[in-house]
């Protein structure tokens, strides 16, 4: 048996490595940053954190006792310029201070957000005060989530929601429905921006469409995530 010789790759040559915590339930968020990062220079690694198949505040707040094994799931070897928790109504409940506390007790990432988090940065950058609110979560998750932007001077009293509590029904809400509901919305002369929230809602390929119709910022749990993130990762 002969030992061959190698060399390894320069650290600073490897691409910016990203970290992801995605709801077992969520059948939307990664196919759809893997498109809202094919064209960056990074290497996203992904984990899951079990979930319910309802959204309800109870299994939300369940969560959180679970975000520390799964960030400690990623890759050790990596320091991470962010780390993205893919849930917006339990970084409502559970709170973003606590949500960054437990992925960096598990991982070394310098930044951690989630789409709360993200929609409130990209809603302060684009100087928004009154939000157009879609949600498909059912009443009780909706309060804490409103109450979180109401806390960061987010108006959200132009607002609709879909009602469904099944996380395997919100994924497969259809574009038309998503469309006719955020611009109905949206519309309103109340709204300077709209928000449509759920990373398991499909909205990657319906918002540009929806902002053109409006003529005023639209973005989602996932635009504003994958966003958020590069802003962190200086991309």
């Amino acid at each position: 048996m002969s030992y061959i010789p190698y060399s390894l790759i320069p650290e600073d040559a490897l691409p910016i490595p990203l970290g992801l915590i995605v709801l077992r339930a969520d059948e939307t968020l990664e196919p759809e940053f893997h498109e809202a990062f094919a064209s960056d220079p990074v290497a996203l690694y992904v984990s899951r954190i079990p979930s319910a198949p309802n959204v309800t505040p109870g299994t939300l707040r369940a969560m959180e006792a679970d975000i520390v094994a799964s960030a400690d799931l990623l890759p050790k070897s990596l320091t991470y310029a962010v780390v993205g928790y893919g849930c917006t109504s339990a970084s409502a409940i559970i709170g973003s201070k606590a949500v960054a506390s437990r992925v960096k007790s598990a991982c070394n990432t310098k930044k951690v957000t989630n789409p709360l988090r993200a929609a409130i940065a990209f809603a302060k950058h684009h100087g928004l005060s009154k939000l157009a609110l879609l949600s498909p979560y059912v009443d009780e998750v909706n309060v804490p989530l409103r109450a979180a932007f109401s806390e960061a001077d987010l108006s959200t009293d132009v607002f609709g929601t879909f009602g469904e509590g099944e996380e395997a029904k919100v994924a497969r809400i259809d574009e038309t429905s998503i469309m006719d509901a955020a611009i109905s919305l949206g519309s309103s002369a109340d709204a300077d921006g709209l928000f449509l929230s759920c990373t398991n809602l499909k909205t990657l390929k319906v918002l540009p469409k929806i902002q053109k119709r409006l003529g005023k910022p639209v973005f989602s749990s996932n635009s504003a995530l994958s966003w958020h993130m590069k802003n962190y990762a200086n991309i």
